[in-house]
């Protein structure tokens, strides 16, 4: 059985840890500057969930899986959570294919646009609750 990482709304949220995950080296050099953009969007949601402050679950910012440097990622849950701003909507295809493949690996995507965390942020967080209320409890 697997461990009880935290509750949401009363409901017992269990760890889905996905070991062995696919790392390239090649882009470390990429994160500090990624970091340190400072995309609006990336830092409002950061406010709301570093140092354990949604639900006690511990959440990394720019964190490399395989080729890629998804937003941010949930070790104890294999949970993406990937934030599309204006570029995603000439990258479709791009990521649908990036999609699939973090899933291949275990792990479960919430994606946000860009435009939500900005102005509804309280709808972004009530539904990243539910997301995980259904994929983890």
């Amino acid at each position: 059985m697997k461990e009880i990482l935290t509750q949401i709304n009363g409901v017992l949220i269990r760890e889905n840890f996905v070991g062995n995950l696919p790392y390239n080296p090649n882009l470390k050099i990429l994160l500090k500057g990624k970091r340190k953009a400072g995309i609006l969007s990336e830092v409002i949601f950061w406010k709301q969930v570093h140092a354990n402050k949604f639900h006690h679950i511990d959440f990394d910012r720019q964190r490399i899986i395989g080729n890629y440097i998804v937003d941010f990622y949930v070790k104890r849950l294999g949970l993406v959570v990937e934030i599309d701003g204006w570029s995603h909507h000439q990258k479709q295809i791009y990521d649908g294919v990036r999609q699939k493949y973090l899933e291949s690996l275990g792990l479960n995507v919430f994606r946000v646009s860009d435009f939500d965390v900005k102005y509804n942020l309280d709808v972004v967080m009530r539904d990243l609750e539910n997301f995980i209320i259904e994929h983890y409890a």
